[in-house]
Parts: C-alpha cells; sequence; structure tokens
C-alpha cells in the first residue's frame, strides 16, 4: 500500500514539472522591436525609449528584444533598412524621425507602427487623422511647425532691429519643402526676409559656413532636422566662429555654445511612443491610439555665448527661458 501511495506521488511529481515545461514550450519567442533611425542612434534615444516601454512592463532583454537599424543621417539608406526589418519580421517597428517613418510606412500594412516625429503626421502622410490614425500605424508628435514660428520670433525679439536671417534646412528631410515655406511666411509676417540655405551632410556645412559672409544676414535660425540635431556642438562652433547668433531646436545646441534653443523636450517625445509600444505588443492596436501631442517646451539661452556676441539679452526673454547657461 506505501509502495503504491509513494508511486502515485512518483508520477504526480511528473506531471508536475511536464505540465509548465509544456506550457513554456508552448509560450511564443520573445517579441523583437525594430528601431529605425533616420540619424544616429544615441544612449539618449533608447534610454527614454526603453523607460517608456518600461511602463507597461516590458524590459529590454527579458520580455522584449530591440534591434536597432540607423542610417547615420544618411536618408537615402532607409528604405533598405526598412525593408530588412519587413523581411526580419519584427513584432513592431518603432520609427524615432520622420524619414524613418515614411520610410516604414511604404514598405508594410501589416507589421505595427510606433513613430516620434517632429511634424505634422496628417500632413505629410503618415495618419489618417489625429484621434483616428487608422491602418497599423500611430505614434507621438512634437508638432514643431509653431515650434519653428517661435524660434523665429524669438531671435526676432533678442535682435529687433535685423532684417535678414538665415534658415538652414536640409533638402533631404521629407519636411524641408514645408519648412521653408513656414519660414519664408513667417519672415513676411514679422517683417525679415528669410535667406535659405540648404545642407544635407557635413561637408556642406562647412561650406556653406565658409561663405557666411557672404549671407550678409543678421542671425540664423536651424530647422529641426535629426542630422542637424546629431551636429548641434559642430553647429555651434560653426555659429560661434562667424560671431553668428543662431537658435535651434534642441537643448545640445545651446549647451555646446550655441546662443538659444527652443523646442519640444525630447524625453517627452521618445517616452511616449516606448509607451505605445508596449501598449502594442500587450495586444493593442494602433488605430485605436490617437497620436499624442507633446506638451513640455524647453528654451534655453546660453548668457556665455550672448555675452561674447556682445548681445544684451533683454529681461523678459530670460524670464521665459527654462534655463540660463550663465
Amino acid at each position: 500500500m506505501k509502495r503504491l501511495v509513494r508511486r502515485k506521488a512518483f508520477v504526480a511529481l511528473l506531471i508536475g514539472i511536464a505540465v509548465p515545461l509544456a506550457i513554456r514550450a508552448q509560450q511564443a519567442p520573445m517579441p523583437t522591436v525594430g528601431l529605425l533611425d533616420g540619424s544616429v542612434a544615441t544612449a539618449a534615444k533608447a534610454l527614454m525609449f526603453d523607460e517608456g516601454l518600461k511602463v507597461e512592463g516590458m524590459v529590454r532583454n527579458r520580455n522584449v528584444g530591440i534591434e536597432v537599424h540607423s542610417a547615420d543621417g544618411d536618408y537615402t539608406r532607409l528604405p533598405a533598412l526598412a525593408a530588412d526589418l519587413v523581411h526580419r519580421d519584427v513584432a513592431l517597428v518603432a520609427a524615432l524621425d520622420t524619414p524613418a517613418a515614411l520610410a516604414i510606412k511604404a514598405v508594410t500594412t501589416k507589421i505595427p507602427i510606433v513613430f516620434a516625429v517632429a511634424s505634422d503626421p496628417v500632413q505629410i502622410g503618415l495618419v489618417a487623422s489625429i484621434d483616428r490614425p487608422g491602418a497599423n500605424i500611430t505614434g507621438a508628435t512634437d508638432m514643431a511647425v509653431e515650434q519653428e514660428r517661435k524660434r523665429v520670433k524669438l531671435l526676432r525679439d533678442l535682435l529687433p532691429k535685423a532684417t535678414l536671417f538665415a534658415f538652414l534646412a536640409n533638402p533631404a528631410n521629407p519636411n524641408a519643402q514645408s519648412q521653408m515655406e513656414n519660414m519664408l511666411a513667417t519672415g513676411r509676417e514679422i517683417g525679415v526676409q528669410i535667406k535659405v540655405l540648404q545642407a544635407r551632410d557635413e561637408f556642406d556645412l562647412e561650406r556653406i559656413f565658409a561663405s557666411s559672409a557672404d549671407w550678409r544676414a543678421d542671425g540664423l535660425v536651424i530647422g529641426d532636422d535629426d542630422f542637424f540635431s546629431s551636429r548641434s556642438a559642430q553647429l555651434a562652433v560653426l555659429a560661434a566662429r562667424r560671431a553668428l547668433p543662431a537658435i535651434f531646436a534642441h537643448r545640445g545646441f545651446a549647451a555646446a555654445g550655441g546662443l538659444m534653443s527652443y523646442g519640444a523636450s525630447p524625453t517627452e517625445l521618445y517616452h511616449q511612443a516606448g509607451v505605445y509600444s508596449g501598449l502594442v505588443l500587450k495586444g493593442g492596436r494602433p488605430a485605436d491610439l490617437p497620436v499624442f501631442q507633446t506638451r513640455q517646451t524647453e528654451f534655453i539661452v546660453n548668457l556665455r555665448t550672448a555675452q561674447t556676441l556682445r548681445l544684451a539679452v533683454p529681461s523678459d526673454l530670460l524670464e521665459h527661458a527654462t534655463e540660463v547657461i550663465k
């Protein structure tokens, strides 16, 4: 009798071990997210994205894999990179800028897409509407058009006697045409002429700044572009060498010696892309997630640079600054 009991216990133990093993064998493999970036895929971007994933319980290398495809500023590489992610059959693609989002949207209608863009996603054809994005795509935007207008006006507030501003755009960026049109319209509105300059690589940047004396511009507005963002320090140095008052979208520019920066907080943008990616991985439908619009902006003034340029920054500008670098 005792032997029978022990045998039943042994069989029960085997069943208890076998069932979890069978369950684990049937479980789906860890999903992989493809991070597609037209510019340089930085650790800072990845960290912000990862923090958003964690909000939904998704942790890199624990229950979700991450595969990074970066064009390093060469947007012509994006179609091939996007196609490769589709070929790898990733569970989701997170596109971390506008060129990347357009590239992945062009090659798949099945794989879920979550974007983080500095543009109007309806205007550029990413989604049908902000509230009902539709299809397989949604994401976050900082709606940079109004911020671009604000940058021009901030530079004019600093330089009230200015008559000509240069505007630097990347012609390879899908937003370039609308950026230039927006700048020209804003210039007419405030009575400042806008001279458009175009640069798509470091060679163009050096060439353009080498001829800065020919611009005869009172100041420079740098267009919001991920290639320019990855060269923030270089742009700050180039502007400083020419004693050129300049404003850009991102804090890194002002921190590296640029005069001013004004734009959306990248933390909120990439964090929300991570949150939405986590929701989709857990079964949510992109079509049901309205496009998130960032609310936080940063206005940075580098007072040291202003003093070097012998510019007196109005007190009301300093009062509205998020940060003053002294």
